[in-house]
């Protein structure tokens, strides 16, 4: 498959950071870091890595594909769970190596694999001299336990 985007030790930095070719920096284990925000609200879903393959099926159809590090596979985002993403916009910071996927979540809107909305559901608070997670106060939208069964990562 010929890849839909360009090499980019073909670019000059100038033309990597203010010009129109399409060139994602992987690092040095072959992925790109991806944020996906909800397209309507902007919120922050998750964060994610891709390799070449996902960035390139997410591409061409339109449905969100990872690289999962935990367990070393491409990962269609939702195929277990029904959460799918469809993409709405992708953008890339101003070195191509972080990109911003705006996308429509599917499926019962929780993008996280235990069950909520978004993955930074936590606030990181002090309290009596110690930092502690607090969980805010939006439901889970599925119990990942019926969904994954008993080993939800």
């Amino acid at each position: 498959m010929k890849s839909s985007f360009a090499d980019p030790e073909s670019l000059e930095p100038d033309q990597l950071e203010d010009g129109t070719v399409f060139a994602p920096r992987f690092g040095r284990n072959g992925l790109i870091t991806a944020i996906a925000s909800q397209a309507s609200s902007g919120r922050i879903l998750m964060v994610a890595h891709m390799n070449r393959q996902a960035l390139e099926l997410t591409l061409k159809t339109g449905i969100v594909h990872y690289y999962s590090r935990s367990r070393a596979a491409l990962w269609k985002k939702g195929e277990s769970s029904g959460e799918i993403q469809e993409l709405v916009e992708m953008r890339t910071d101003c070195d191509q190596d972080v990109l911003l996927l705006k996308v429509e979540q599917g499926g019962r809107g929780a993008a996280c694999h235990t069950g909520r909305r978004s993955c930074f559901y936590r606030r990181i608070t002090r309290k009596n001299g110690s930092l502690v997670l607090e969980t805010d106060s939006e439901p889970r939208l599925f119990d990942p336990g019926d969904v994954y069964g008993s080993n939800n990562s």
